[in-house]
């Protein structure tokens, strides 16, 4: 029988991610979008949906996050960050209740608390895993489209957690907005790899959940950034700054 590391390997070279590098300057009309980097979702023991123990690759996204967060803001360029924020009496089916609103796990993490108070940021709490459908008001309008016409924004740079679910279904749904001229002047999605994660529920943890599917960690991860680039997002494994 073929070892976890063996069918991975496998399904790289049967569905590669073809990864490029991102040189950004003063000129590139560029916008940061942070998906979900709460505690619920990144802090040990934060809740049911976060790690139970220290995990790589969301501690290198987390990372990741931080350091291209304070390259905007140093720069002035705008960050949009969405915190997913459930109120405790309206489940997200299917998951289990996770980032209640009024609780530190619907916060952000340490590491970018700080952007709170910076004027560059926009935070945007959603209660849905797509944070394009979260963005929507009463009145019709969308608090992110919004962003991108004030800020004439032409690319944005995604990153955050999960890259399968929660950033492919902004990034998937923002490339259908783009395509349909619900977006202007945003040409180009860019999702940064090392900036996302997704979460890991090994088959045998699984299958002692009622309702729970196994989510291999490095694999999912793997499926979202190939999904996305199917979808028309560019790839990067690299984010460079041209001062």
């Amino acid at each position: 029988m073929a070892t976890d590391e063996t069918i991975f390997d496998h399904l790289k070279k049967e569905i590669p991610v073809d990864e490029e590098s991102l040189l950004l300057n003063p000129d590139s009309s560029v916008g940061l979008v942070i998906v979900d980097v709460v505690n619920g979702f990144c802090t040990v023991g934060s809740g049911n949906m976060a790690p139970t123990k220290p995990n790589e690759q969301i501690s290198k996204m987390v990372e990741e996050s931080a350091m291209l967060a304070r390259e905007f803001c140093d720069r002035k360029w705008p960050v949009f960050a969405f915190l997913d924020s459930h109120h405790p009496d309206v489940p997200e089916i299917p998951y289990p209740p996770h980032c209640i609103i009024g609780t530190q796990e619907a916060e952000l993490v340490p590491a970018l608390q700080w952007l709170e108070s910076e004027s560059c940021a926009t935070l945007m709490r959603k209660d849905c895993i797509n944070g394009f459908v979260g963005s929507m008001e009463k009145d019709g309008s969308n608090t992110f489209v919004d962003w991108v016409k004030e800020k004439q924004i032409k690319a944005i740079v995604v990153v955050g957690i999960c890259t399968d679910i929660c950033v492919f279904d902004f990034v998937a749904t923002v490339l259908s907005a783009r395509n349909h001229s619900v977006l202007p002047p945003l040409e180009d999605v860019i999702v940064y790899s090392r900036g996302c994660a997704t979460y890991d529920l090994p088959l045998h943890v699984a299958k002692d959940i009622k309702g729970a599917q196994a989510h291999p960690q490095e694999m999912m991860h793997h499926v979202g950034l190939y999904m996305a680039k199917g979808r028309g997002a560019k790839v990067v494994s690299q984010v460079s700054f041209d001062a």
